[in-house]
């Protein structure tokens, strides 16, 4: 799972997500910051999880369906 995410297998599939939840996130937790002008480098900081926090999270889900299809396709029984 860990080399799957190193060479980069989620970036199509879960970047996307990241993107829409990262805005709606950060719309909701820091927008009135934002719109206010009253930003410092925290918050900057603050946006940028509301990016990776979902794009981990959707690349978890996407590797794990990965991992469980893989098993499912490999026939039962001993291995040869």
């Amino acid at each position: 799972m860990v080399a799957l995410f190193a060479r980069g297998a989620t970036l199509r599939p879960c970047l996307p997500v990241a993107a829409v939840v990262g805005c709606v996130l950060s719309a909701i937790n820091e927008g009135a910051r934002i719109a206010s002008g009253h930003t410092a480098w925290p918050t900057w900081v603050q946006v940028g999880l509301n990016f990776v926090v979902p794009f981990l999270v959707s690349s978890y889900g996407y590797l794990t369906a990965q991992t469980q299809a893989v098993d499912q396709q490999r026939p039962a029984g001993p291995p040869p």
